[in-house]
């Protein structure tokens, strides 16, 4: 156990939000790095995450970023047990499902719904697997507990609240607006028996004077009987590992890029597909001062970039396609025949080259092949069995490491390795399957700093002193700033031990108990 001031903590508690994107992530990410930097034994737990923005753990399998990065802020290494069930989407009705790690098979909406039944028994192993082995385990719930058409299979909201017992905290973006009826909603439209649980709000992302909003609080008390545990202030230095990557950039730009060591800016556009995966990789690369990343959907956006970066998809034959009909696919050949350097890393990698096939249909149609752009010698043919590796190499006189997470098979390359034996680099044009290349901070400083040669950006020079690792650290610590700053933590230490009180009210708008709920 861990004691905090004269308080026993050992314990659990869900984060849920009133929206996707309210800023669980966040907040379960805080509150795990404030426990831990008092000496509490913590670990995140997502049950279900729905994300293409994932990672390989050491233990071999594949779970959401989110909680890898959250891992980090405990200190614990990260694995499967931590998001034991991950979808993937791959079109707008269907996804993929990793199950402890492993892919298993495609599912719609609908048809998802069958087997929920037997995926919360591997959710209530796996978390009861961690509070064995930690002392606090944070919860993070997925979406919204108020989507109550989906209470009857929910695995990591309210269901999982209910079947662990755990007290639940509501978090509001109130940078959306309407964040007081969104807290008083999510609590309203519960049953009797999940408002018994919801503990306290949290109001994330305020901007202004907090006496401003102090009377709506004490008005959403004296309606729901629960207090708001506190106000989170909108932190502007916060935009790595985000759950969506994407949901951190503001008007296309990730980060907030500091000025050049040298004379010249490196810009740097990265592709958005539709299908987008582990856009995350760009992540390091905006890190480093005088880059300049920011995602591009249309031509015009590449014509007067210095690099063109195509990041990974959860759906490359469609992506390609996508990338033909939008007229980004000449905009990037045209980019290329200048002789300025586009990178391709997995699915972008994949796209460079000569041809793509899906013999047995592990990503498209079966049977399906096209051309790819042609900036490559390469051929990928789809394997149904998913690759998942975590490998290290030497690139340039650097030591690298990455992960990969791939369908896509190379079949024949006749361009020379791009990381050790893996990729290709054809001067200007190089790819990887690798993910998270770019972390590793010298081979990033080199691979920078030929990119830029190769742009003719001979002012720009890299930064000998930054480290991806400690910007993500310093990320998590203001996380756990706001969180032992602006959150009533002993009320909070409380909750996590305690539970939710036995004298909660129920709103009288509360549903009767859902029939046939497959998680009592």
């Amino acid at each position: 156990m861990a004691i905090l001031g004269a308080v026993v903590v050992r314990g659990a508690v869900l984060v849920a939000g009133t929206t996707s994107d309210a800023g669980k992530s966040a907040v379960v990410a805080g509150i795990c790095r404030w426990l831990h930097r008092r000496g509490v034994s913590v670990a995140p737990f997502k049950a279900q995450n729905m994300s293409n923005n994932s990672v390989v753990t050491p233990d071999g399998g594949e779970i959401g970023r989110a909680q890898a990065m959250q891992a980090h802020a405990c200190g614990i290494t990260p694995g499967v047990d931590l998001n034991p069930v991950l979808l993937k989407p791959g079109g707008d009705r269907t996804s993929q499902v990793v199950v402890r790690g492993r892919a298993d098979g495609q599912v719609s909406a609908l048809s998802y719904r069958h087997r929920t039944a037997a995926l919360a028994e591997v959710v209530a192993d796996s978390l009861a697997g961690l509070r064995r082995r930690y002392d606090v385990v944070v919860c993070e719930g997925a979406g919204s507990p108020a989507e109550i058409n989906l209470r009857s299979t929910d695995l990591a909201n309210m269901g999982l609240a209910r079947r662990a017992g755990m007290p639940v905290l509501v978090v509001g973006d109130i940078d959306r607006g309407g964040v007081l009826a969104h807290l008083f909603g999510t609590l309203a439209v519960l049953e009797p028996a999940d408002q018994a649980l919801i503990t306290g709000f949290v109001i994330n992302k305020f901007r202004g004077d907090p006496r401003l909003l102090d009377p709506g609080l004490e008005q959403l008390r004296a309606l729901t009987g629960r207090p708001t545990l506190g106000v989170l202030p909108f932190a502007e230095g916060l935009w790595l590992d985000a759950e969506d990557s994407l949901s951190a950039v503001a008007d296309g730009v990730l980060g907030r890029p500091a000025p050049p060591r040298g004379e010249q800016w490196l810009r740097v556009s990265v592709v958005r597909f539709p299908r987008i995966s582990n856009a995350t990789d760009a992540e390091a690369l905006a890190c480093e001062p005088g880059v300049a990343v920011r995602y591009v959907t249309e031509p015009s956006r590449i014509a007067d970039t210095d690099v063109v970066v195509l990041p990974g998809s959860k759906s490359t034959v469609t992506d390609l396609a996508w990338l033909r009909s939008s007229g980004m696919a000449d905009a990037v050949l045209a980019h290329a025949a200048t002789g300025r350097p586009v990178l391709g890393i997995c699915g972008g990698y994949q796209m460079l080259g000569r041809s793509i096939s899906d013999p047995d249909g592990a990503e498209a149609e079966p049977g399906t092949r096209v051309d790819g752009l042609g900036l490559l010698d390469l051929e990928i043919a789809f394997d149904p069995v998913k690759q998942l590796a975590t490998p290290a190499a030497t690139a340039w006189g650097e030591p690298v490491t990455g992960y990969e997470i791939h369908h896509g098979r190379v079949r024949r390359s006749g361009d020379p390795g791009f990381v050790g034996e893996e990729g290709s680099d054809r001067g200007n044009v190089l790819g990887t399957h690798w993910h998270g290349i770019a972390e590793n901070d010298g081979f990033r400083r080199l691979l920078l700093s030929r990119l830029a040669a190769e742009a003719g950006r001979t002012g720009f020079r890299v930064a000998e002193d930054t480290s991806f690792a400690d910007e993500r650290t310093r990320q998590l610590d203001l996380l756990a700033d706001l969180v032992e700053h602006h959150l009533d933590t002993s009320t909070l230490e409380h909750v996590i031990g305690h539970g939710p009180a036995a004298d909660l009210p129920v709103l009288a708008s509360g549903l009767a108990a859902s029939p046939g709920c497959a998680l009592p």
